[in-house]
């Protein structure tokens, strides 16, 4: 499924040497985003990665260790620019203190846990829904507009009077993509992350189960499922419909 002259070389190589030289740990620090010539249907993209910096011996608050920084550059068939990212993460090894602390106690090491999401009083609703296994869609109670992801005003209207319905959980693949590097706990990889369009029109972004990365495709029809992740933490997923 790769073009003539792709290879599969792990564009974070030196993260796997950093690590033997006992530096373990990583952390993304930031992202940056420039957008070139616009993508139109029947596009084809490649792109290619280099490591821009390796900072010198670093010490910070997380510990001591090196701040990487790779390049992407996104092009067309027609070799031009239609995206650069910058990604800088931040490869160390835990302070000396907390290395003991660490080693003095009997306990094993707490397992790195999934962030929470944000609950205010514009997204509450939508996570109350998750927790009871419905996905929930803000609505408009002047216009009736459907609008996710959650906000304080209608786009449509300007109103700042809402509801919400609840979705029937099945759409299709509108985009996705797989996500292979840097690895972070707790998620597996290859990671593959699906921009989902729901029957009613709205779309969201979620994780996609049960179905290998080659095979994934866009227009497949999915369905909504909800999982406990952690203890007291369900999150949704989609998986591929059987044929209805």
């Amino acid at each position: 499924r790769f073009p003539e002259g792709s290879d599969n070389a792990n564009p974070f190589e030196v993260l796997v040497f950093l690590e033997a030289q006992g530096y373990p740990a990583v952390v993304a620090v930031n992202c940056e985003q420039e957008y070139g010539e616009p993508l139109t249907i029947g596009d084809s993209v490649h792109f290619y990665s280099r490591i821009e910096a390796i900072s010198e011996l670093k010490t910070t608050a997380l510990g001591e260790g090196y701040f990487v920084t790779e390049v992407s550059t996104y092009k067309n068939q027609r070799d031009e620019v239609v995206g650069v990212m910058t990604f800088r993460v931040f490869k160390f090894k835990a302070h000396e203190s907390q290395q003991a602390r660490a080693s003095d106690s009997p306990q094993k090491p707490t397992a790195i846990k999934r962030m929470r999401p944000v609950r205010n009083y514009d997204t509450a609703f939508f996570w109350e829904g998750v927790d009871q296994g419905e996905l929930r869609i803000q609505k408009c109670t002047g216009c009736q507009t459907l609008r996710h992801p959650p906000a304080p005003m209608c786009p449509a209207c300007q109103s700042l009077e809402w509801d919400y319905c609840i979705a029937s959980g099945k759409g299709h693949i509108y985009s996705y993509v797989v996500n292979h590097y840097p690895e972070i706990p707790p998620f597996d990889y290859p990671n593959p992350v699906v921009l989902v369009e729901l029957e009613e029109g709205t779309r969201l972004v979620s994780n996609l189960v049960g179905t290998k990365a080659r095979d994934i495709k866009i227009g497949t029809r999915v369905r909504a499922e909800f999982v406990e992740v952690e203890p007291g933490f369900t999150l949704h997923q989609f998986r591929v419909m059987e044929q209805e």
